[in-house]
């Protein structure tokens, strides 16, 4: 077998550090995500999950996680006291044996309380260290591409130690691979793996069913089929660690087949999926409809409809989880054409009793707007804006007895 690096063999089994950022609020459901694909040393920190593992659980984190944004390999830290401490880290490491100066690159570099006055300057000094290393070893620099590098690197600077990533996922994990160009470049729906990590929150299994009142381009109910399923949410998409030097494609095909292979055999069948969804908005659910499709789930798995959620009913006779993600006011506001929340939280409590309603909102008094206690609250980001998932549950009439699945208010 052709390998393309200057490394020894044994690097293929070595265990190595890795780091995968994702939404905060989701690290518990990242680390139990990283354990099912045998990683180790996993570590929980605000933002992300440390881990260890060899490079093949790397591939496998870019392939399956549904709630990471990247999987970042790390290949240095140090202490630094001024800019000149990032440039020398840089130098140092090997980067001729992850790519060439033919591969474009990008650097970006984040902080928590660092003594440095400028970002944009440790930014550059990471760069020169990096070019200046290409420079002396091969005698031509990588150019810099800001908009569709080959490759990027990572720097992360706390109050005295740095850290440089390579990064192996390319596009953030939660592009899919599904969504039209003009999804993409439009107003920004709900991110895919901040929709995995609301059903990872409220407990959703493929067994249970599901709906979403408010779908919108149908994100919820797309990581829910992919999952029941069993495709990887990276099936469609292709990753960074592909293009670095030392790729083996023999073995990343050999093991993305078995993989693909291993999950379809453990999905359940279409026919046996209760996942419903529907939204005010005709030209929402016809483009759930279609992203569906792109993501490989057949017609009518999920159950797709127009209706006002203050006139909702539940889609299927066995009580089952809402997980939605309402409009509020930093993305869009109700036009107060339709009903208001109180007549939404009414349509709740007349039509879904038994069920279990999780709703993610940036509005604290969301509760008190529908006219309902929430049993459950959880803190998330979506994107910048803070919100709460709030969990709820839903008494049949007359029914006053406390259920299993909620928990308490903290």
């Amino acid at each position: 077998m052709t390998r393309h690096s200057s490394r020894p063999p044994t690097a293929e089994v070595k265990l190595e550090s890795f780091f995968a950022p994702c939404p905060r609020g989701l690290e518990a459901a990242l680390a139990a995500e990283l354990r099912q694909i045998d990683a180790q040393q996993i570590r929980e920190s605000s933002g992300g999950v440390g881990f260890c593992g060899t490079r093949q659980i790397a591939w496998l984190a870019n392939l399956r996680s549904r709630i990471a944004s990247r999987i970042l390999l790390q290949v240095a830290q140090g202490r630094y006291r001024d800019d000149d401490d990032l440039y020398r880290l840089a130098n140092r490491v090997e980067w001729e044996h992850w790519f060439s100066n033919a591969q474009t690159l990008r650097i970006d570099v984040s902080a928590i309380r660092s003594p440095l006055r400028s970002l944009n300057f440790a930014t550059l000094r990471f760069k020169d260290g990096l070019v200046d290393r290409f420079r002396t070893r091969t005698g031509e620099r990588p150019s810099i591409d800001t908009e569709n590098p080959d490759v990027r690197v990572f720097g992360f600077l706390q109050e005295r130690a740095a850290v440089l990533y390579l990064d192996l996922s390319g596009e953030p994990l939660f592009k899919r691979g599904w969504r039209s160009e003009r999804e993409d470049k439009g107003e920004a729906p709900l991110k895919e793996n901040l929709a995995a990590g609301l059903l990872a929150l409220a407990g959703w299994q493929p067994a249970m069913p599901l709906y979403d009142p408010f779908c919108g381009s149908g994100t919820i109910v797309i990581e829910a089929a992919q999952q029941a399923l069993g495709i990887p949410p990276g099936a469609g998409r292709g990753f960074a660690f592909e293009r670095l030097a030392d790729f083996d494609a023999d073995a990343w095909r050999s093991l993305r087949d078995k993989t693909l292979r291993q999950m379809r055999e453990a999905g359940v069948q279409a026919p046996e999926l209760r996942i419903a969804a529907s939204d005010t908005d005709p030209q929402a659910v016809e483009q759930t409809r279609r992203n569906a499709v792109r993501a490989g789930i057949a017609q009518d798995v999920v159950r797709v409809s127009v209706r006002d959620a203050a006139r909702a009913q539940a889609p299927f006779d066995e009580p089952g989880l809402i997980v939605t993600n309402p409009p509020y006011g930093e993305r869009i506001s109700l036009d107060g054409k339709g009903s208001d929340w109180e007549d939404i939280g009414q349509a709740l409590r007349q039509q879904f009793g038994g069920w279990q309603a999780w709703m993610l909102t940036s509005d604290p008094q969301l509760p008190r707007r529908i006219g309902m206690r929430e049993r459950r609250r959880a803190p998330l980001f979506n994107g910048p804006i803070e919100c709460r998932l709030f969990g709820f549950e839903i008494f049949a009439p007359g029914d006053l007895r406390p259920r299993r699945g909620v928990q308490s208010p903290d």
